[in-house]
């Protein structure tokens, strides 16, 4: 087993006629220690039929069988198996239930065994940040790290990508900045998994110039990490540099793979260049890349965004696979923007069998009859929503402030400055209005009259972030704010303006993308 020789070890295994806690414990760990869980897991439920009682070796093969195909209910029994026999108290057990838990989303029970260790050792170390990380807990990951580096426990490649992966999702270029620092010091500042993860760390913390940075400073980089910097690019919508980097790579004798291909059509997606993105979809074939799910749906929103629905559908008509929920979703929230009743509502209903329990289709949905003014419709998908359990995601906006993030909702009255914000809100509105702004009121997707509907935009949770950034850092620096949902278009157009009238670069990711607001002037080119 040692040597790999899985088979040769079964022979013998086989032909024993006499097997012990001790040859059960072999082959079950071999198999556990060679990528073979669910075989690990027969030969144990096997054993289990011979009466034979494990100890607390095997024991410890099952719990990371387990893991490795996440089955936490099974998981959880060996837990039990293990309290009953009076084991959980032994460090190895404790080192594979952190992991096993850490791994099924579980961390606060993963927490618990962590902190029982005197001295946690590397692997639990990484299997607490990792699962931190993978589990929508950046910030204790992040937070970790920094008390595994401040004791001087030496680190290894996984801990440093499983840290940066969690500063990616913190979102805050301060703490990214840190993070390249801290790995410019160390060694694996060329290591090319680390500056795959670096690259797509400062992508999403809204600096692609820094990602650049990176890419620039690694030699030899493999497709992972030149695909890496095209879906930077695609993010923040420079398509152009995208595809002159695609052309690079090319020279360079990189062959593209599927995710290359996400990256070029995102980046099309986002500026708009239909004709780009038509070809780079079926020059895939060239390289013998089956297109996916995501790829179709890239191009669906492709065409939807320029206005060609028709083609869109008949697109999604002609596709060698079974539409999904995300090609259906690129079609509706296409005939949001350009009002087309009867198709969105066919895609609705196939949304609505494939993901029934998703909000947001709902909303796209709403949000169309609401952009045509067919309030009994947008009432009837409410109730619709209310039948089914269904609520509305709350937006909410953060603002990074020396390094520091602050939320905010719509309306948010809760923060120690609030009224300082208003204030700066109600400066803000009398300037955009001597500016010429005129609000969007079909943003509001209710029924009311205009004072309303413009008193409602003003509150959004967007604008509450930049009005907390302007009053508290001084002019001409830049406002980072991260929105969980899409940005709606009376945002989009304030911001413009406010970027030109405040002098500031306001940069804002959504849902989807980056938008740098300058001068009055958005990056995306109102193409979104």
């Amino acid at each position: 087993m040692k040597c790999g020789k899985i088979e040769q070890a079964r022979v013998v295994f086989d032909g024993l006629g006499d097997r012990t806690i001790v040859s059960w414990t072999s082959i079950i760990s071999g198999c556990a220690q060679n990528g073979q869980p669910m075989e690990a897991l027969r030969i144990f439920t096997q054993m289990r039929r011979s009466n034979v009682l494990p100890d607390w070796i095997a024991l410890v093969s099952i719990v990371r069988a387990y893991a490795d195909v996440e089955d936490l209910e099974q998981g959880r029994s060996v837990h039990g198996l293990v309290i009953k026999m009076g084991l959980e108290k032994e460090p190895d057990l404790l080192i594979s239930l952190t992991a096993f838990y850490a791994k099924c989303g579980l961390v606060t029970v993963a927490r618990a065994f962590f902190d029982q260790m005197e001295t946690p050792n590397l692997i639990l170390w990484n299997a607490m940040i990792s699962g931190y990380a993978k589990n929508g807990h950046a910030e204790e990951a992040v937070d970790l790290f920094r008390s595994m580096i401040s004791q001087k426990i030496r680190t290894d490649y996984i801990t440093v990508t499983s840290a940066i992966s969690a500063c990616a999702h913190v979102g805050s270029l301060e703490l990214a900045k840190w993070m390249g620092n801290y790995i410019s010091k160390t060694e694996f500042k060329g290591d090319i998994v680390v500056n795959t993860a670096l690259i797509d760390m400062y992508a999403k913390c809204g600096s692609v110039s820094l990602a650049r940075e990176v890419f620039d400073q690694t030699d030899n980089g493999d497709v992972v990490m030149w695909s890496a910097m095209i879906v930077g690019y695609g993010l923040h919508g420079k398509a152009l540099e995208a595809i002159e980097l695609y052309n690079v790579m090319k020279k360079a004798r990189v062959a593209p793979n599927d995710v290359t291909f996400i990256g070029l059509l995102t980046a099309c997606n986002h500026s708009g260049l239909l004709k780009e993105g038509w070809e780079l979809f079926h020059h895939m074939q060239d390289y013998g890349i089956k297109p996916r799910h995501q790829h179709f749906a890239c191009v669906v929103d492709l065409l939807g965004r320029a206005g060609q629905l028709d083609q869109a559908y008949n697109f999604i008509l002609k596709m060698p696979i079974e539409p999904g929920v995300s090609i259906w979703g690129a079609l509706l929230s296409a005939c949001k923007i350009y009002r087309n009743i009867s198709l969105g509502e066919y895609a609705a209903e196939k949304l609505f069998l494939l993901d029934p329990h998703n909000t947001g289709h709902y909303v796209q949905l709403s949000n169309l009859y609401a952009s045509a003014r067919l309030w009994d419709q947008v009432r009837r998908v409410r109730i619709l929503m209310r039948e089914r359990g269904l609520t509305k995601d709350l937006g909410y906006s953060l603002i990074e402030i020396n390094g520091k993030l602050q939320a905010f909702r719509v309306g948010d009255k809760s923060h120690p400055r609030s009224k300082e914000i208003f204030e700066e809100l109600e400066r803000l509105e009398r300037r955009l209005k001597e500016a010429g702004f005129v609000p969007h009121i079909d943003s509001v997707l209710h029924d009311l009259n205009y004072e309303e509907k413009e008193e409602m935009l003003c509150n959004h949770s967007e604008r509450l972030a930049i009005a907390y950034g302007l009053i508290s850092t001084p002019p001409h620096t830049t406002l980072r704010i991260t929105k969980n949902l899409r940005a709606c278009v009376n945002c989009h157009a304030a911001t413009k303006f406010i970027s030109k009238i405040e002098g500031r670069e306001i940069v804002v990711r959504d849902a989807n993308r980056f938008h740098h607001f300058k001068d009055g002037i958005c990056s995306c080119g109102d193409y979104w």
